[in-house]
């Protein structure tokens, strides 16, 4: 099949493009006709830093508060443990005698700091108690292009809205309520906050000047340290505040609440600031409830949805033309779960995925964590912390492909302090230079290992995995300044760690990890024991690889050439494969065949360097990309992909496999088993990874740019995907795509570069090397 190229002979230079909703409004709408029930049934906004989750209740409405700050404190007391390199030796010798369960013990005894509870906090409520009955005409919704919330329901035949927002321009969460009812709203406005187990953790009050304020301490009496009680007792300090405008009517201030009396509008504006971010968190609530004064709500929405437009807009994904905006969202999932496709949700999930980027990671803000920023625990499911051995990363896949980009800049600060305090716990407990990174870490950073047992924590690869993402950012952006000044200090350390790290295996004499874990998964040794550590897990062979491989190609960029280099050059040549096939065809997950106690475990971590490394290719390495698929097909025989994140994790794997068909079952499943009424990602409990990893594999099954210079255009689209078009989405190189198929053929591609960039365009069975001038537009049309 041949298809022209028509070049444009007026370059079009690199723009943003902003689109218009096409109004759909399936694609960019959550609407339900009750209220929540639940948390995991309320709405999600926020600006990055601080946030809300709207219930919507007529007569007791609950906002519940968030801030990605709330942490108790750091305790200097919590360092690395008392493992050493000479407990290092002794672990790798139990290893060549075979002894894996004495070495999995030793691990965990001298090595990890086992069981750790401390944990991202909530930051409380505001509940407003309103005098509302014969509630009828109930609507509330959540509107992702704009990033607002509104809740409307008549009271005794009178309407009354709920108009919410949280501005990242203005810092603020403004709350509108209105009503055309004679008597105006009643209502009373209270903040507060749970006690962590009997104790106070804050208090609230109202001021001369008609402030309600909340003021308080994230503790953790419930803490615990190496698997031993700590309370935690001190903490990131804070303060709300809220204020009131009102039309008509009257605001009462009593000691501890808010009373509206007969307004017929109230707008409330909410402030939150603490001592992470600010020395004088309260004289900063000031400064920014000055710099608001009384601009009306409309006012602060205008500026909002210019801000958040400016990310949001950059990707518009269209599928198939059927409209199903009249039907309420969560009555749109449970038809996918008795079997109905539905497009425009499964287009919906993936605007709401870079809709939670946007709320949950700004410049300035902490990296969105395992719930995003949202979290109405004092102790949150694992913590609602950093989890490196996926789940991290994956919150972070969606961001450059999807036209996010500047979003990485809170991982990539966060990760570089890891780095600084890796190179402590690297030199401590290993007796290595450079740097450690766990598998699981917190707002503090600590680098030490934590786990209970050497199969759930006793990672090695995360600090690779990390250095992964700075790698690609560079590719996408293919910014020299970037890479000179992030991507090589970061990826020097981690490099520097693993050199040392490795050792020769005494059985063949090649370069492994020892001790090695493919994560949170076990193998049954020649004794019978179920054991986690081996010499040279398939995970961390090809984690070192990928490291060594971008450490060298980022030194020959920026021309750098000495000892170190050579040495890695000469290290990775020496290094044990990551992808080794067994006797079946499948690539074994530890350094040799055993049997697998867990063969549908939820982590596919052997195909790393497969997805989201990008080492195996259909054309460059045939027989292994066929082996990929068993060990797929093998983990999902076995029970495989039960938890969100994993399933959205097959959905990008079954992508590279250009397998549409599989890629969009997986999405179905996801679907039926992992997707909660607000669309939240269920592990369950929520993990928001699922949401964030979902939005990537769609992205991935219309573009992929993860070869060396190669292109592939709907890659794995599947059949009911039949017409559509997609605009803004990101290749390597600066690369920017607009997509437009019917019939489930491709029409046309306008494909706009940043750079001068040569590569192959590959449709199908077709592939024409294009060669692009930085700034021009190609249109290629079938």
């Amino acid at each position: 099949m041949n298809y022209p190229i028509k070049l444009n002979l007026k370059p079009i230079y690199f723009v943003t493009l902003l689109f218009c909703s096409l109004g759909f409004g399936q694609e960019h709408i959550l609407w339900y006709d009750q209220p929540a029930s639940n948390w995991n049934e309320a709405l999600p906004l926020g600006n990055g830093k601080i946030g809300v989750m709207v219930f919507g209740n007529p007569t007791n409405e609950r906002i519940q508060l968030n801030d990605d700050s709330m942490w108790p404190g750091n305790d200097p007391d919590w360092i690395e443990p008392e493992g050493n390199k000479k407990d290092l030796e002794h672990i790798r010798h139990l290893l060549f005698e075979g002894n894996n369960k004495a070495a999995d013990s030793l691990f965990v005894a001298k090595f990890s700091n086992k069981t750790i509870v401390r944990s991202h906090q909530t930051l409380g409520d505001l509940f407003i108690d309103y005098k509302h009955d014969n509630i009828t005409d109930y609507r509330r919704e959540l509107n992702i292009e704009n990033a607002t919330s509104q809740v409307s329901f008549k009271s005794n035949g009178y309407l009354i809205t709920e108009n919410i927002l949280v501005s990242h321009p203005h810092k603020v969460i403004v709350i509108e309520l209105a009503t055309n009812a004679p008597e105006g709203i009643n209502a009373k406005l209270k903040l507060s906050r749970p006690q962590d187990a009997g104790f106070e953790t804050a208090r609230s009050f109202t001021t001369e000047n008609g402030l309600l304020l909340m003021q308080g301490e994230v503790t953790q009496r419930e803490g615990k340290f190496n698997s031993q009680p700590k309370p935690i007792t001190h903490g990131v300090k804070f303060e709300t505040a809220l204020k009131v405008i009102n039309e008509k009517g009257t605001v009462l201030t009593t000691q501890d609440y808010i009373e509206l009396k007969n307004v017929k509008k109230a707008t409330l504006y909410i402030v939150n600031n603490s001592s992470y971010y600010f020395d004088d968190y309260k004289k900063q609530n000031q400064k920014d409830l000055k710099a608001i004064g009384s601009k009306s709500f409309d006012d602060i929405k205008k500026v909002h949805i210019k801000d958040y437009q400016e990310f949001y807009s950059r990707v518009k994904l269209q599928i198939n033309q059927e409209d199903f905006s009249s039907i309420p969202t969560d009555q749109r999932i449970e038809a996918v779960k008795n079997g109905n496709i539905d497009t425009g949700l499964e287009t919906l999930l993936f605007n709401y995925g870079r809709y939670l980027l946007i709320s949950s990671s700004r410049e300035g803000t902490n990296p969105a964590n395992l719930q995003g920023l949202w979290n109405q625990h004092l102790k949150a499911p694992w913590n609602a912390d950093y989890h490196a051995n996926i789940n991290l990363q994956m919150n972070y896949w969606l961001a450059d492909v999807t036209g996010l980009g500047e979003l990485n800049n809170p991982l990539f600060n966060y990760v570089d302090m890891l780095v600084e305090n890796g190179k402590t716990t690297a030199s401590k407990n290993f007796g290595c230079s450079g740097s450690f990174i766990p598998h699981a870490t917190d707002l503090w950073g600590p680098t030490w290992l934590r786990a209970p047992t050497a199969y759930w924590g006793c990672s090695m690869g995360a600090g690779g995995w990390l250095m992964q993402h700075y790698w690609q950012h560079y590719r996408f952006t293919k910014d020299k300044n970037f890479l000179n000044k992030r991507v090589y200090p970061a990826l020097h350390e981690v490099t520097k760690f693993y050199s040392d790290w490795i050792i020769e295996d005494p059985r063949d004499g090649i370069l492994i990890s020892a001790p090695s874990t493919s994560p949170e998964n076990r193998f049954i040794n020649e004794k019978g024991d179920q054991v986690a550590t081996c010499l040279g897990s398939a995970m961390d062979q090809q984690v070192i690889h990928e490291v060594f491989e971008n450490y060298l190609k980022t030194c020959e960029i920026l021309n750098i050439d000495n000892d170190f280099v050579r040495k890695i050059k000469q290290q990775k040549s020496q290094l044990r494969p990551g992808f080794v096939l067994g006797d079946d065809g499948r690539i074994l997950e530890w350094d040799r065949p055993y049997e697998e106690p867990e063969p549908g475990h939820r982590h596919m971590s052997h195909l790393y360097g497969f997805h989201p490394g990008n080492i195996v290719t259909k054309e460059n390495a045939p027989e292994l990309f066929n082996a990929v698929r068993k060990t797929l097909d093998y983990r999902l025989e076995n029970g495989g992909a039960g938890p969100g994140w994993s399933r959205a994790w097959l959905i990008n794997c079954s992508a590279r496999l250009q397998d549409a068909e599989m890629a969009h079952e997986h999405i179905q499943f996801l679907f039926k088993k992992s997707i909660g009424k607000n669309l939240f990602d269920l592990h369950p409990p929520f993990q928001i990874d699922g949401n964030f990893g979902y939005t990537a594999g769609v992205a991935e099954m219309l573009l992929q740019s993860q070869e060396e210079n190669v292109i592939r255009i709907l890659p794995a689209l599947p059949k009911a995907w039949k017409d559509g078009s997609v605009s803004g989405l990101k290749g390597r190189g600066g690369l920017t795509f607009d997509i437009v198929w019917s019939n489930s053929q491709l029409d046309k591609v306008t494909i706009t570069s940043k750079f001068n960039h040569q590569f192959k365009l590959i449709y199908k069975d077709t592939v024409k090397n294009l060669h692009l001038k930085k700034g021009e537009t190609f249109i290629v049309e079938l």
